[in-house]
């Protein structure tokens, strides 16, 4: 079976960029290792949320995905607090920033059934799920993969979209030792007592980085950074006092809490790695970064990278082969400098922070109250994650 581009990984990245290139009169193939969960509005609350920007809806929304989910599970954010550990404050505001909203908190879930009930129906998208890969391998005319059942399937592109630990990228060779955090991000969603009023939270503090974001029905959805000791302890810990706890480490901003879904861990990792791209070779999405969830800003980044690398198939000439790395290099250099960026900031920012270091303590909380005075230096920040 031949293709002109061959997707591996149907998760939010790999989903959206098959749905960006529905027009694109290409021939393309996706394989998944899930199956697909049936739609079901009776679910109870993920606890793998996304804080998906402006700049994400708006994608989404040209994937003919954002205006399909529930609306009543989405909840815009207005607000953001973000605290230091000296009663230090930055805040942003839509309405100061002249926009409707800083962000979209919503289900990993939901967001992913929208995406592939259209890509079911996408005239030039064949569908491989569950599908396993055995084998992969580049040739001078296209890439060969092998799946575990049998079938060959031959692309002029392939796209490796398939999470942190890719093994498309193994294929490839792209290799580059990612930095261990030596943290664990927590995640669980708790009722409040107190209206959240569309704000999201985030605390410093020298253990540890806790975010919580707002969701509708009163609700919230936390991501606490800690370390891989507290992250055992907390996921042990009675639901009662890991409510209390939670509670305490954001000074009850939000009153009593009740968990709504168990909690859950994973590790925290940089990974940057030396391209992104072969001959007939493209990364996106987690397969091409890593970055700490401090900033919310990973599947934005993986957005950004599907919507980059469709403009450029979209762009190139009608007979140009869209494997070619000449073509594959305009995306690599073009978001080279946006992962980069983020990439530094996420780490400096951890690195600032969760450190007992008294000197970088005061700076910090300095850094964090000046900005909050500096105007102009607030838009620039949060116009960076607006995209």
């Amino acid at each position: 079976m031949t293709f002109d581009v061959l997707i591996i990984g149907g998760g939010l990245v790999g989903a959206s960029l098959a749905a960006a290139l529905k027009s694109s009169g290409l021939n393309m193939a996706l394989v998944e290792t899930q199956p697909t969960a049936p739609p079901n509005n009776n679910a109870g609350w993920d606890n793998r949320i996304y804080a998906i920007s402006p700049g994400g809806a708006a994608f989404l929304t040209q994937c003919d995905a954002w205006q399909q989910l529930d609306m009543n599970r989405v909840q815009p954010v207005e607000t953001m607090r973000v605290f230091g550990d000296n009663d230090t404050e930055l805040d942003f505001s839509a309405y100061q920033l002249g926009e409707p909203e800083l962000a979209f908190i919503l289900e990993n879930r939901q967001l992913q059934q929208v995406l592939w009930q259209g890509l079911q129906e996408q005239d030039n998208l064949t569908l491989f799920h569950p599908a396993h890969c055995a084998s992969l391998v580049w040739h001078d005319d296209a890439a060969h993969l092998q799946l575990v059942d049998g079938r060959t399937l031959q692309a002029k592109l392939v796209v490796g979209a398939d999470g942190g630990n890719s093994w498309v990228r193994q294929q490839a060779s792209i290799v580059a030792p990612p930095t261990l955090y030596n943290q664990h991000g927590v995640v669980a969603n708790f009722t409040v007592e107190k209206a959240h009023r569309s704000t999201a939270f985030q605390w410093f503090q020298p253990d540890g980085i806790l975010a919580l974001l707002p969701l509708p029905q009163q609700r919230v959805s936390m991501v606490w950074s800690v370390s891989p000791e507290k992250s055992e302890v907390l996921l042990k810990l009675p639901h009662e006092e890991l409510c209390a706890q939670v509670a305490a480490a954001s000074q009850h901003t939000l009153g009593a809490l009740q968990l709504v879904t168990p909690p859950a861990a994973f590790p925290l990792r940089l990974l940057n790695l030396p391209q992104i791209i072969k001959p007939r070779l493209a990364l996106v999405g987690d397969a091409a970064h890593n970055i700490h969830p401090l900033a919310g800003q990973g599947v934005n980044l993986g957005f950004r990278d599907a919507r980059q690398l469709a403009q450029v198939l979209l762009q190139r000439d009608a007979q140009q082969d869209c494997g070619n790395i000449h073509l594959l290099r305009r995306y690599e250099r073009a978001r080279k400098e946006d992962i980069l960026s983020m990439q530094l900031t996420t780490d400096a920012l951890k690195k600032l922070f969760n450190n007992s270091n008294p000197l970088l303590r005061a700076a910090r909380n300095l850094g964090l109250a000046a900005t909050n005075r500096v105007a102009p230096l607030k838009k620039m920040l949060a116009r960076h994650a607006l995209n």
